[in-house]
């Protein structure tokens, strides 16, 4: 309305006759906490101050590569008739050999491939001495201050810790799962991703070690003790990938023979370096480069979960549970389960905590072939898809009706937040993300004197909002019936 008119004319005075709207917030944005190469960049501390990235050109800019191997085993064998050579690499057995524990460059790798955004890295340190624990065994002081610092930031959706299985206490280990599905209960906003605990020291890259032994991963449902676990899932097991491993050019060949004896020393090629093969014998040299080649990386199933999950998101929408999709570059998982086994891990009577498992299949791939959450036997909050669209719902619809703060709080201000929060679950329920045949069998949206508020709440200054919906909720187990039919002539 134009007040105070004093010079004769025309006045014209725009009227909204709509109501507001709510747009849906991100909801795969990880945050990826753990060690990386360098922590300043451009003179610039980065330690515990949030990164975000949207590529590994990015990543590299800010944080550095890999951490490279310098701890292989190399043996040239060389036959005389008919002339070939043959190269055996591997990493060297503890305690002489020393493995990095650190993935998070892998990691970052695999999120991408698998269809991975925008991200966080929270870099918590430099990398430590070959094959000394993360930081130093127990001590997750650093990584619980980088997730400390992600509480700080409101776009993250999901956390993870791609480097704590080198940390060599359990207990420890999941003391971050713990601390990090408290922080997703305060929040509400976000989605803790976690895996069976299990060091990656060791050079044998199938073994699980620690809690985790075998296919009964029993140490996860005791370790974890949070009462928030509707707010986080589990993943397993452990993922051979087509990475490969970084290495360094001046690891020495530890070995050369010739028809299996020994190269006379004026000629072995043994206790020279990689680089220095390249000129004294191509041949070996070009070995040795594509034997290194299929040396390949294990990771914790997190990083390539988390793309998936942005994968999901962007193609289908977050309501979609993201299972029965192929995991992208994997070889396979280090152990292959048994239907027998797969049942033990979805299922547990006892403490409800359910463990997704991810399942080669011939013809198919790699595919993950659970959408629970750690709630497993909760009705409510069994679901993966289900608790992260009331994420998205919930900061949405947070994030909007934030603009409505002191302003009246009498009828009109409530239909306006009504009209606004229904057109919006309007448009979830067309996308599918809820079920019935009408908005008003999918969702009702209460605000109002004597329906959601009493007058001491308006004396008071609340404002409150019922929301109800009925999200749709994925078919985890089809059954199909077959019986014989009669002949009737």
């Amino acid at each position: 309305m134009i007040n105070n008119l004093k010079t004769p004319g025309v006045y014209i005075n725009e009227i909204s006759s709509l109501p507001p709207s709510i747009a849906s917030v991100s909801t795969a944005i990880p945050a990826f906490i753990g060690y990386t190469e360098r922590t300043i960049y451009k003179g610039k501390d980065l330690q515990y101050e949030p990164q975000k990235i949207t590529s590994m050109v990015e990543y590299r800019q800010y944080f550095g590569g890999s951490q490279k191997e310098e701890d292989l085993n190399i043996e040239i064998i060389e036959q005389s008739s008919p002339r070939d050579i043959t190269v055996r690499v591997g990493f060297k057995a503890p305690p002489a050999g020393k493995k990095s524990r650190h993935l998070m460059y892998y990691a970052l790798q695999h999120y991408f491939a698998n269809g991975g955004g925008p991200c966080y890295i929270v870099s918590v340190g430099t990398y430590t001495a070959f094959g000394s624990p993360i930081p130093s065994g127990s001590d997750t002081t650093g990584l619980e201050k980088g997730l400390k610092e992600i509480e700080k930031i409101d776009e993250v959706t999901l956390i993870l810790f791609p480097e704590a299985q080198g940390l060599t206490d359990a207990s420890a280990y999941y003391k971050l799962a713990n601390l990090s599905l408290a922080q997703c209960g305060v929040l509400k906003d976000r989605f803790a991703l976690i895996e069976v605990y299990h060091t990656n020291f060791d050079p044998a890259l199938s073994s699980i070690n620690g809690d985790g032994v075998g296919t009964n991963p029993t140490g996860i449902r005791t370790g974890i003790n949070s009462d928030q676990v509707k707010y986080g899932a589990v993943y397993y097991p452990n993922l051979e990938t087509n990475l490969t491993y970084d290495y360094k050019e001046d690891i020495k060949i530890s070995s050369h023979s010739l028809d299996g004896a020994a190269v006379p020393a004026a000629n072995t090629l043994k206790g020279k370096t990689i680089s220095e093969i390249e000129n004294l014998n191509n041949e070996a040299y070009q070995k040795i480069k594509l034997a290194l080649t299929q040396l390949y990386v294990e990771l914790p199933p997190g990083p390539s979960m988390a793309g998936i999950y942005a994968r999901v998101d962007r193609n289908r929408g977050v309501w979609k549970a993201p299972a029965n999709v192929g995991v992208q570059n994997v070889i396979k998982p280090v152990i292959l389960l048994t239907d027998q086994q797969h049942g033990e891990l979805n299922v547990d009577s006892n403490s409800g905590k359910s463990i997704n498992a991810i399942r080669s299949f011939s013809g198919k791939g790699t595919i993950v072939r659970g959408a629970r959450t750690l709630a497993g036997n909760d009705n409510e909050w069994r679901y993966v898809s289900v608790r992260r669209f009331f994420n998205m719902v919930e900061e949405s619809t947070k994030n909007a009706t934030e603009q409505f703060l002191f302003e009246s709080n009498d009828a009109n201000t409530w239909v306006k937040v009504k009209s606004m929060i229904e057109n919006y679950l309007t448009l979830q329920w067309r996308a599918g993300a809820l079920q019935g045949a009408t908005p008003e069998e999918a969702f009702y949206v209460k605000v109002g004197l004597g329906e959601t508020m009493t007058p001491i709440d308006i004396l008071e200054g609340r404002l409150i909002v019922e929301i109800g919906m009925a999200a749709v909720r994925p078919a985890e187990f089809i059954i199909l019936s077959f019986v014989h039919k009669i002949v009737e002539s």
